[in-house]
């Protein structure tokens, strides 16, 4: 089939290099024309994924209506903040036939909507949502893996797992789209936790709590917005979760440790080319937290300390002296 991903970064890159495994016409865009031209005579996403080869076979391109016409799967890997302006811009080209999946794990920072949900207002349709612990740098190197895809519609679940499943990247159907996604998203706030739980030199009881009592704040929220409680202790919840706080590849979790060392969210962010989705949606989830009325204290703290300033030892100690209570509270 024609399949499309719009969304040049590493992830991008790495699912088109899973779809593009399975014989399908395998499209990419990017806003940067030159960046893609780089891409075509290194065989390598430098930037994005590097030391990583990409198959000629991929197909790269800066132009929206070449990009997806013939599209016969659309597949959205933009990072959260820019994910609405640039589907926008896409929205006369998509086929109606096509189908279109989020892998974006991210909140509108404005609205607090879920990518899928910010999708389907442009587009008028069904978004499906991937999710799951599939950092890029593996999948593309053909590491085995597992993730989950989620459709109100299981037919469209359906057709999107046989396209991306192969021997290496094994895939799940669900129905929770909502859990699903939030558990995507939520995740990357505890591995910022996790993270300056690592710059601070503390152990491995530490992160244990901190990942035990994150997914204990994801499913509230969750469960709040509608989403089934037990997606959480799947593949795109408890299974993000622990390779976001765990892994050397996580750039959540980096952010993280380099708050915990000391150094300013400035520095860091001006030092990254990647994105670290829980800096940007640690605010939003804070506040729609707030708004269901529902208790996400790491969620609050680690807002605290990178958009209040707070210092991350000073949020330690007063996640540590709440009052004591019962743990399924």
């Amino acid at each position: 089939m024609n399949v499309t991903v719009i969304g040049d970064g590493g992830w991008g890159t790495a699912l088109a290099m899973v779809l593009d495994r399975n014989g399908h016409e395998t499209t990419v865009w990017g806003p940067f024309a030159d960046y893609l031209d780089e891409i075509r005579i290194f065989k390598e996403n430098v930037t994005y994924l590097p030391g990583v080869k990409i198959p000629v076979s991929i197909h790269w391109t800066a132009d929206h209506a070449n990009a997806v016409s013939d599209a016969d799967l659309v597949v959205m890997v933009v990072p959260s903040r820019f994910f609405k302006p640039v589907l926008e811009a896409f929205k006369p080209f998509i086929p109606d036939t096509a189908l279109v999946v989020s892998a974006t794990k991210g909140l509108d920072e404005k609205t607090h909507e879920r990518m899928s949900e910010v999708a389907e207002k442009i587009l008028g349709r069904e978004v499906a949502v991937l999710s799951g612990p599939s950092h890029a740098e593996e999948v593309a190197r053909g590491v085995p893996c597992a993730v989950a895809i989620a459709a109100r519609d299981h037919d469209v679940a359906e057709k999107i797992q046989n396209l991306f499943v192969n021997d290496a990247f094994r895939v799940y159907t669900l129905d929770d789209v909502v859990g699903v996604e939030l558990g995507g998203a939520l995740k990357n706030v505890i591995a910022v936790a996790a993270g300056i739980s690592d710059g601070m030199g503390f152990g491995d009881n530490t992160k244990a709590a901190l990942m035990t009592r994150g997914i204990a704040e994801i499913t509230r929220l969750g469960a709040a917005l509608g989403a089934k409680p037990e997606t959480f202790i799947g593949l795109s919840g408890i299974g993000d979760l622990m390779v976001t706080c765990m892994s050397k590849h996580s750039r959540n979790r980096g952010v993280g440790e380099r708050l915990g060392k000391g150094e300013t969210l400035d520095e860091i962010m001006g030092s990254m080319k990647m994105v670290a989705e829980g800096v940007w949606n640690c605010q939003a989830a804070a506040e729609l937290a707030a708004e269901k009325g529902v208790s996400v204290p790491i969620t609050e703290q680690v807002n605290a300390v990178v958009h209040g300033g707070k210092d991350p030892r000073r949020a330690v100690m007063d996640l540590m002296s709440r009052a004591p209570k019962p743990e399924q509270e």
